[in-house]
């Protein structure tokens, strides 16, 4: 029934686009759409990882140039029954994290630096974890879709703009425009939140199961969402419309952005693992570690707080974390 849910609301992205084809063009300009959202998502089928990971510039790594990160994601991808994901990391000081890809067998888990630099082991593996539920799902090739679909109808929403009518006079007229440029990225906002809700609570209890500590997610979903209010992301600011494909909103909220705003309330999202936790348990212990080094640094083994500068990922090389 959620699959099903999904496929209903990501139909109803395509007839509003659609739609606003048809709004500027008439029946040929529907005609046209439907073309146009068949083809984005035969070329999104084969190219969405590829697509999103170069317009946020993520590089790839292997268990030569992270090392650590590398061997976290393969233990809980054995966890969750998975192929090995492809692993990038994108240089980034906003603490976030997605996944991508059309399938799990061509399947990608990218995380910034910040993530890496600001969570501790424990809550970088809850999101890692939430990022292969996500994968398990079939979920990431659903978000790419329908971010690819949302970002084009905003932008013929603004391009209807140009036209107060057609040679037939059949275009929408100058408040029509207005109307259309407000309303058509407004809805698929609300397409976008209805799947992305479903699509969240879902990976935040399969991640949680995966990695076996709903705390430790919890605890990153709260750290991630105090970061991406003061770190600004500004790759994800030139294209809202993918924001809902990462763990956390990465848009700061500001100017029409906000129309992107599709996450869950993280309060809520908290809320449900702390009920996970008290029917699955956990004793908090470390990923990978005794419990008695869990409130060590997350790497460099320093104590928290000690002030270390030694970056946990280059080996206290100046050189990026991919080398």
């Amino acid at each position: 029934m959620s699959y099903f849910k999904t496929a209903m609301l990501l139909a109803g992205l395509t007839a509003l686009f659609m739609g606003v084809g048809y709004l500027i063009g008439g029946a040929n300009g529907a005609l046209i759409a439907l073309v146009v959202a068949a083809a984005m998502n035969i070329f999104t089928y084969w190219n969405s990882d590829r697509m999103v990971l170069s317009m946020y510039g993520a590089q790839e790594v292997d268990a030569r140039t992270a090392p650590d990160l590398y061997r976290m994601v393969a233990e809980l991808a054995g966890r969750a029954s998975l192929p090995m994901p492809r692993v990038y990391i994108m240089d980034n000081p906003q603490p976030n994290a997605f996944a991508t890809g059309r399938n799990p067998e061509n399947a990608a888990v990218a995380v910034t630096t910040g993530l890496m630099g600001q969570l501790s082991r424990e809550e970088l593996a809850g999101v890692v974890a939430h990022e292969l539920a996500h994968i398990k799902h079939h979920d990431t090739l659903l978000m790419t879709i329908t971010a690819t679909i949302a970002g084009a109808i905003s932008m013929i929403a603004q391009f209807g703009m140009f036209f107060g009518g057609n040679r037939n006079n059949n275009g929408p007229g100058i408040i029509g425009s207005l109307a259309l440029m407000i309303l058509a990225p407004l809805g698929a906002m609300l397409v976008q939140m209805a799947i992305s809700r479903t699509r969240e609570y879902a990976a935040d209890e399969m991640g949680a199961r995966i990695c076996g500590q709903p705390m430790w997610l919890a605890s990153a979903l709260r750290r991630i969402e105090a970061a991406a209010h003061q770190v600004p992301n500004y790759d994800a600011e030139r294209a809202p419309a993918t924001a809902h494909m990462f763990i956390i909103n990465p848009l700061s909220g500001q100017g029409m952005d906000n129309l992107f705003a599709t996450h869950p309330s993280t309060d809520n999202r908290v809320a449900a693992l702390q009920r996970l936790a008290g029917e699955i348990g956990g004793d908090g212990a470390s990923f990978g570690r005794p419990a008695s080094q869990s409130q060590r640094g997350p790497w460099s083994g320093q104590p928290r707080g000690s002030g270390a500068s030694r970056s946990p990922w280059s080996g206290g090389s100046s050189r990026g974390p991919w080398g």
